[in-house]
């Protein structure tokens, strides 16, 4: 979503001053390693490793428990591991964004991808860790407000902001009017697309 990169630049610049920290993952169904549990699981290990020298010290333990990483731990172990960061003590505010929820698959399979990724970000916010702060972006799909609408503290649709729209037409505009071919149309024909284009964004 566009309005998404403006949080994560406010959270980040909080970051960079020590202030919080950050773990972001964007959901990508092209990508194979950003689409399910996992890869979002060791994405955000990762990522908080590098900001606190006792998420460096728990994740390395792990790393020594699962032979060196010639063990591949489960998702759960991978769960523990991160609550684990996620409750020590003394730590700033941790933000963790998961972007385009949507993107991740949905699968016949039982439980499909989205389904573990849900399952496992309910937990989360059932755990109730006092310095987590969970941001999540979607379209607004059954499955995925099913399951956070109970949930949610705050709750913004962006489809139903003007200045929404009004960014993803100023964006339409200026793809189409830099564009050198589509330059040699008439303007008629521009603003047709422009607004086919607009009407077809459904806010994204």
């Amino acid at each position: 979503m566009l309005a998404s990169s403006t949080i994560i630049e406010n959270i980040d610049s909080m970051r960079k001053s020590g202030l919080v920290s950050l773990a972001f993952f964007y959901c990508d169904f092209r990508d194979d390693d950003k689409k399910d549990l996992r890869g979002l699981l060791s994405s955000v290990l990762v990522q908080l490793c590098h900001q606190s020298d006792s998420y460096y010290r728990i994740l390395s333990n792990f790393y020594s428990e699962h032979a060196n990483g010639s063990r591949h731990p489960s998702d759960d172990a991978l769960v523990r591991c991160l609550k684990d960061m996620l409750r020590a003590s003394g730590q700033a505010p941790i933000y963790l964004i998961v972007d385009g929820l949507d993107e991740c698959s949905n699968t016949s399979a039982m439980p499909s991808p989205r389904e573990n990724v849900l399952s496992f970000l309910r937990g989360l916010v059932d755990s109730q860790i006092p310095n987590l702060r969970v941001c999540v972006t979607s379209r607004p799909e059954v499955d995925i407000k099913r399951v956070f609408e109970p949930l949610t503290f705050h709750s913004i649709s962006l489809h139903d902001e003007s200045g929404q729209m009004e960014d993803i037409k100023k964006y339409i505009k200026s793809v189409v009017n830099a564009d050198p071919k589509m330059r040699r149309w008439t303007a008629a024909d521009r603003e047709l697309v422009i607004d086919v284009l607009i009407q077809k964004s459904d806010g994204m």
